[in-house]
């Protein structure tokens, strides 16, 4: 087994929540989030709680000041021209003041969170303020 491979792990349980999410998701009303961690110990990337954020000022307040996290967000928009949309977004959040151990920890899992999670897009956040004003970015107008 390669190290690479071996580095970051997926349970079976998480993999079937990322599934779900995404297909259940597509069609939500509001907006969904879930926040996820990856475990110092095992190195298990998983879902922090089995807490579903619809509200991004709840979402952020809900990040720690100084470790990462990746978010899985759903996003319903309606666009300028009237059109609706819900972007599958994963939020790779990276706060300025974050230990250099736990940063390069999750910048090595930021792609394969993407791949295993079926994400088109990622967006780095830094603060709050980012997160509370997501809509913005997603409809491209940052």
């Amino acid at each position: 087994m390669s190290s690479e491979s071996r580095l970051y792990t997926f349970s079976p349980e998480t993999k079937e929540k990322l599934r779900k999410f995404r297909l259940g998701t597509s069609r939500a009303k509001d907006a969904q989030a879930i926040i996820y961690i990856i475990d110092n110990k095992t190195q298990e990337i998983r879902p922090q709680d089995d807490q579903v954020y619809s509200k991004m000022e709840d979402l952020a307040d809900e990040l720690p000041e100084s470790s990462p996290r990746f978010i899985l967000l759903s996003y319903p928009l309606t666009m300028a021209s009237g059109r609706l949309t819900v972007p599958y977004v994963l939020l790779y959040y990276l706060p300025e003041n974050c230990n250099p151990s736990l940063r390069m920890t999750y910048a090595g899992a930021v792609e394969l969170m993407r791949s295993t999670a079926e994400v088109n897009r990622v967006l780095e956040v830094q603060e709050e303020d980012d997160i509370i004003s997501i809509e913005s970015k997603l409809k491209g107008e940052d």
